[in-house]
């Protein structure tokens, strides 16, 4: 692997866009919004290249979400719905937002927030840092992912619901973005679950060719210590 590759700096805020393609939102039977919608991970579920494996806790049901990651340049708030909004971005990363799914079901049965299923140290395994230059176009540009080498998620960005100018635009009339933010735009279909000792890969292509800054290889293993499932929300 090149010397040259840069680690993403810590954001501030991870934003993280729910339900942005349509077979994912369908094979989860989930409800297709009518406008952007998101979450917050915390900072320290980064995981960065060699940093260790993803730590699942006991008992829970793992699943992967592989997401194109945008990475903010500067301080932003109530940015135009328009292209110019990507000169906000810097460059890119690929992210695998890691998701407690059963976890994620008992709170959503009981109108509770996601921090739980999404905020667990270790649970957003992201790439080096991509240049802006190396993706001039982010809405045609292919995510992967692999368990112990099967392919589990292949799409290109163009099936996003909302491009990335809607999506900037409408977090950051929400809240300002600063420098070295995340935007994680969404996952498509495929997700599933991962076991302790799976092997996940992931990566991006553009016009057919990996990038090398993109790729992501890391192991589960389950957690020791923390928290622990088997007590009921």
């Amino acid at each position: 692997m090149a010397s040259n590759l840069l680690r993403l700096s810590r954001p501030r805020t991870i934003a993280c866009i729910g339900r942005n393609y349509a077979d994912h939102i369908a094979e989860l039977g989930n409800t297709r919004p009518t406008e952007p919608f998101y979450f917050l991970k915390p900072a320290t579920t980064i995981l960065q290249p060699k940093a260790g494996p993803i730590l699942a806790p006991k008992n829970s049901n793992l699943h992967y979400e592989v997401e194109l990651a945008a990475v903010i340049g500067s301080t932003v708030e109530e940015l135009p719905n328009s292209k110019e909004a990507l000169k906000a971005v810097k460059g890119w990363a690929v992210g695998i937002d890691m998701t407690a799914r059963n976890f994620q079901e008992a709170a959503k049965k009981k109108g509770l927030p996601w921090s739980l299923c999404k905020g667990f140290k270790t649970f957003l395994p992201v790439s080096h840092f991509i240049p802006a230059s190396k993706i001039p176009n982010p809405h045609d540009v292919e995510l992967y992912l692999k368990v112990n080498g099967e392919l589990k998620q292949c799409d290109k960005t163009s099936l996003m619901l909302f491009d990335i100018p809607r999506l900037l635009q409408h977090v950051t009339s929400v809240m300002p973005l600063e420098e070295d933010d995340l935007l994680l735009t969404g996952t498509p279909k495929g997700v599933g679950p991962v076991v302790d000792g799976d092997l996940i890969e992931a990566g991006i292509r553009v016009n057919g060719i990996e990038l090398e800054e993109g790729r992501i290889e890391v192991r589960v293993q389950e957690r020791e210590t923390g928290y622990n499932s088997g007590a009921k929300l």
